[in-house]
């Protein structure tokens, strides 16, 4: 132990980056980092809950997307080398900032009007600041690994183009403000592609690369059970209330369970790949799938806002008028449906054995949507938890059941 200390400390002294190791795991200074992007997300979820609208939606995804690539790149970052320590710990900090600054403008980023090219102005700034200090700092970490180098300036080549029609964007407003965004964030996701293929990302410590991601779908969860509070405010917490926050509980439990159960194959998967075919497993299954668990999440969240807010505010036991509107209907249920096509996605991509149940599960959820949309939000709310609670219950006993045939099978020796 004194020994890996002389050897880190040595390392800062020179201002030299502090290489990961194989046996790397999440850092202290990492979890804070994530601190922010959960005001980013709390933020996200505000935004759409003032507006709910299939619009507000559309919106509220391309900012989950920009704050999504923001948080990927330096866990990519983290590790190549550790960032809590020297000069990647200060441009870290700075990055946090400039996230911060950029979750704390979100709301206002999709206003039309005088005084409306500010907010957009200081989130693409920020977001440039994020992925400048993330780049120079990856290209300095990456110093003696001539592959890694060449995949850096390749991206570096693409990830500024994207920030033209950025820009344009929030120059321009409305529609062109979609479109053109939507197109920024098809060029640097495709720039970071091109780039694997070109030469592709080294994973160094699988264990931190999947405990990073496991980190920030339970970060995505608790969104859920903020909306809780965020939903109620300060209205009387009356029955109907109390049972929605349960309601809430048990699918944000079972949500975790859902994937944390299969989380710890997919990393021992991870780690069992070496060499650039650990890198296309970890951009294919974290990296790229890990996004509909966090999209899936936040819509979640927004659909449990809206039904506890009308439950809060309007406490009317009236059928017809306490129906879900089609845009809490959405979130709710397409949410979950999100999030369960992410974990299947997930799963085939990293262990490579996915149930039949687990590719059908969203689709249930789908087919549950128009029937939640004509429910009660509460009576609805309690249809998708029953849904999760027989899902994580069917997936259990389908689990021991294969344990069991396992252990049962002969052993077979060498005779």
């Amino acid at each position: 132990m004194a020994n890996d200390e002389d050897e880190v400390m040595g390392r800062i002294f020179r201002s030299r980056p502090v290489v990961t190791k194989e046996t790397h795991r999440t850092t202290l200074f990492e979890i804070f980092f994530d601190l922010v992007f959960v005001f980013g997300f709390i933020r996200v979820t505000e935004f759409m809950s003032a507006r709910p609208a299939p619009v507000t939606m559309v919106q509220g995804f391309l900012v989950l997307l920009l704050l999504w690539n923001s948080w990927l790149v330096y866990s990519w970052l983290g590790n190549q080398a550790r960032i809590d320590v020297g000069p990647i710990r200060a441009g870290v900090t700075v990055g946090m900032a400039a996230v911060f600054l950029a979750a704390l403008v979100i709301p206002d980023v999709w206003e039309s009007g005088p005084g409306a090219l500010g907010p957009r102005l200081i989130l693409v700034l920020a977001y440039i600041v994020v992925r400048v200090i993330h780049l120079v700092l990856y290209h300095w970490a990456a110093v003696g690994s001539p592959r890694l180098l060449r995949t850096i300036r390749v991206y570096a080549l693409t990830t500024p183009l994207s920030w033209v029609p950025l820009v344009l964007g929030a120059v321009f407003g409305g529609t062109a403000q979609i479109l053109l965004w939507t197109a920024a964030l098809v060029i640097d996701m495709g720039g970071g592609v091109v780039a694997s293929m070109l030469s592709g990302w080294p994973v160094r410590s699988p264990g931190h690369f999947a405990e990073r991601h496991s980190l920030v779908v339970i970060i995505a969860l608790g969104e859920s059970l903020i909306s809780v509070g965020a939903g109620v405010g300060a209205g009387m917490t009356h029955g109907p209330v109390l049972v929605a926050a349960l309601l809430t509980l048990t699918v944000t439990v079972c949500l975790y369970w859902l994937y944390s159960r299969n989380a710890v194959a997919a990393g021992k998967a991870l780690t069992r790949k070496s060499g650039l075919g650990r890198g296309q497993v970890a951009a294919n299954a974290y990296t790229v799938a890990h996004f509909p668990l966090i999209a899936g999440t936040i819509y979640l969240a927004l659909g449990v806002e809206q039904v506890l807010a009308h439950l809060a505010h309007h406490q009317s036991h009236d059928t017809v008028e306490g129906r879900l509107g089609w845009t809490p209907a959405v979130a709710l249920f397409g949410g979950t449906a999100l999030y369960l096509a992410g974990r299947a996605t997930f799963l085939s991509l990293s262990v490579r054995s996915v149930a039949p149940g687990q590719f059908l599960a969203p689709a249930v959820v789908l087919l549950l949507l128009p029937a939640g949309r004509f429910l009660p939000g509460l009576v609805a709310l309690g249809l998708l938890t029953a849904f999760l609670v027989v899902l994580v219950s069917y997936e259990a006993v389908a689990r021991c059941g294969r344990g069991s045939s396992a252990r049962s099978e002969p052993e077979v020796t060498a005779g």
